[in-house]
């Protein structure tokens, strides 16, 4: 977060600069006003790209083996923008690498833990979910600290969502 408020102090100081120099290209006939109006519109072009380049960032710096199998856009009053060009505000993330998948008798299960990632203001928040897949019902429940079922949220995936191709599709 210190890093970005920094980024946004030299986005206004550059918008300031510019400001100036338009000022003094025209012999100072533009106000002074000017200049600060730059300086909040450099912050505020740091701020918007910040936001919208979020996800991308975040994504690349996922490990080897992690697969985004979800995300989320919204709208917010406040930000009048993503009214026309939604932004990125969360997204979940498949620890491949470590899901455990079982071939049984009564078909193909699997293990596997989610992330969520969400943006708030200038960080993500990081929660994280143990699941279990039955393959031949598509249906998904979460798993307490001991590794038990807890069928109360059963979740039901369709065939084509990617964490179900994840699971039961890949491995095959």
């Amino acid at each position: 977060m210190f890093w970005h408020l920094i980024a946004a102090i030299v986005a206004g100081v550059a918008g300031a600069g510019i400001g100036l120099m338009l000022r003094s290209l025209t012999r100072k006939r533009l106000p002074k006003w000017i200049i600060p109006v730059f300086a909040g519109l450099g912050m505020l072009s740091y701020t918007i790209h910040y936001e919208y380049t979020w996800f991308e960032t975040k994504q690349a710096r996922l490990p080897e083996g992690s697969l985004v199998v979800a995300s989320e856009e919204g709208e917010m009053l406040w930000r009048p923008w993503t009214m026309l060009y939604p932004m990125p505000l969360a997204y979940t993330v498949l620890d491949g690498a470590n899901a455990q998948v079982q071939d049984t008798d009564q078909g193909r299960l699997g293990r596997f833990v989610l992330y969520r990632f969400e943006k708030q203001h200038l960080m993500s928040s990081v929660k994280s979910a143990s699941y279990q897949l039955i393959c031949t019902e598509r249906a998904m429940f979460r798993l307490n600290e001991a590794g038990q079922a807890k069928i109360e949220t059963l979740t039901e995936l369709e065939a084509d969502s990617p964490l179900y191709q994840a699971i039961c599709e890949a491995r095959r």
